[in-house]
């Protein structure tokens, strides 16, 4: 088959792979239809080289269609139209009866004192192919995939693998009181859908970044917008559209690649420089984030107030204003998104033919499985619009 893979900073190929097969009685094999890069993939792109080895194949947001099941897999078969989550839960563990399913026992990667497995993202998640391929190898399938309807396009149920559940979750641990406000820092495709969700669940929804053609999506989904490359103060512009109080909530959906960290960009850029067999465990016991947006949404959140941490960061060494975070008794929330705890809630409006979140507004650029490494340059660099790029196998 052909599949998407890594060969090292800003290097990645289609190339032909082995096709996947059944290992465990647990395993399912998925023909893929669409899949996604998501912006958690340009860290791989750009950053974690040094967890990745030369051919791992990326990926983590797919649909499909069932080719074959292993024995223990009843609940989907052969023919059935599904959506993978992105991390790989058994749904019988401890933390799977807490509904913690990116903390499940039975797949963490405990030789890297990690959480559950994800698809294509590194040793640190358990080195699992990815799905920016042909076909997955599924495990844990007697529960992870979730069946979707025959007959509406992949655009409407694709997002349920990763890009709907994050941004429902960033929103709930906001904890956004009822009519209350929430800043979204940073619109990228989680970002413009936590506004809308926001949107939807009767909050006010500030969006925050510099990038024109993401201000004017969510613009248009009725999400205000400050334009981050022309405010001085971002924080005290936002007090003043908020009674001079801030919001009561803030959603950090940037992550470690912040713009405006400049000393943070240079220790990332110089590690990725090093032999990977130096810059692991450096990177492991001493990383460093680019803290600009989260620094921000300190800043930003009322007194009080709770900030969702739902961008991806890595460091273990991160400089954090605990002064300022304990006097403002500011609460945090952060996690990978536990996929299958949100599905029911999402279901339904993706399944409403009015698209009440917009999923059909999202993609702006659909391509060939072929045409991924241009899709990745695109997407990274913020070239020609792109703010979600979907794949096509």
């Amino acid at each position: 088959m052909k599949a998407l893979t890594w060969h090292g900073k800003r290097d990645v190929r289609v190339e032909e792979v082995p096709d996947p097969a059944i290992k465990e009685p647990s395993d399912a094999i998925i023909k893929l239809t669409t899949t996604a890069i998501c912006g958690s993939d340009l860290h791989l792109y750009e950053l974690l080289g040094p967890f990745i080895a030369e051919g791992d194949i990326l990926g983590h947001e797919p649909m499909g269609v069932v080719e074959e099941v292993g024995a223990e897999v009843t609940h989907i078969k052969p023919g059935d139209r599904v959506v993978i989550p992105f991390n790989i839960s058994c749904g019988h563990c401890h933390m799977c009866d807490m509904e913690l399913y990116a903390q499940c026992e039975t797949t963490q990667v405990r030789d890297h004192g990690m959480g559950a497995a994800l698809f294509g993202y590194t040793k640190l998640y358990g080195e699992v192919p990815g799905a920016q391929a042909e076909y997955l190898r599924v495990p844990q399938a007697q529960f992870g995939p979730i069946k979707v309807p025959e007959g509406p396009p992949d655009e409407r149920f694709v997002y349920l693998s990763d890009v709907l559940p994050t941004a429902w979750q960033a929103v709930r641990y906001a904890d956004v009181p009822d009519g209350g406000s929430v800043v979204i820092f940073g619109l990228g495709p989680i970002g413009q859908m936590s506004s809308r969700i926001a949107k939807h669940l009767g909050y006010r929804a500030i969006g925050v970044d510099g990038v024109p053609e993401r201000l004017e999506m969510a613009s248009r989904h009725g999400v205000e917008v400050l334009d981050a490359s022309v405010t001085g103060d971002v924080p005290e512009a936002i007090r003043q559209l908020t009674g001079g109080r801030g919001p009561d909530s803030v959603i950090d959906a940037v992550g470690m690649e912040a713009h405006g960290s400049p000393v943070a960009k240079f220790t990332q850029t110089l590690t990725t420089m090093l032999p990977h067999a130096v810059a692991a465990p450096l990177m492991s016991a001493a990383g460093v984030d680019r803290l600009a947006a989260l620094n921000q949404s300190i800043e930003t959140v009322r007194r009080g107030g709770t900030i969702s941490i739902i961008g991806v960061y890595g460091g273990m060494a991160d400089p954090m204003p605990m002064l300022r975070m304990f006097d403002k008794g500011i609460t945090l929330r952060m996690g990978q998104a536990h996929v299958k705890r949100w599905i029911d809630e999402l279901m339904p409006l993706v399944t409403d033919d009015s698209d009440p979140l917009g999923v059909m507004d999202l993609a702006t650029h659909r391509l060939p499985l072929d045409q991924a490494p241009h899709g990745y340059e695109i997407f990274q660099k913020k070239r020609d619009g792109a703010i979600k790029v979907l794949l096509n196998p």
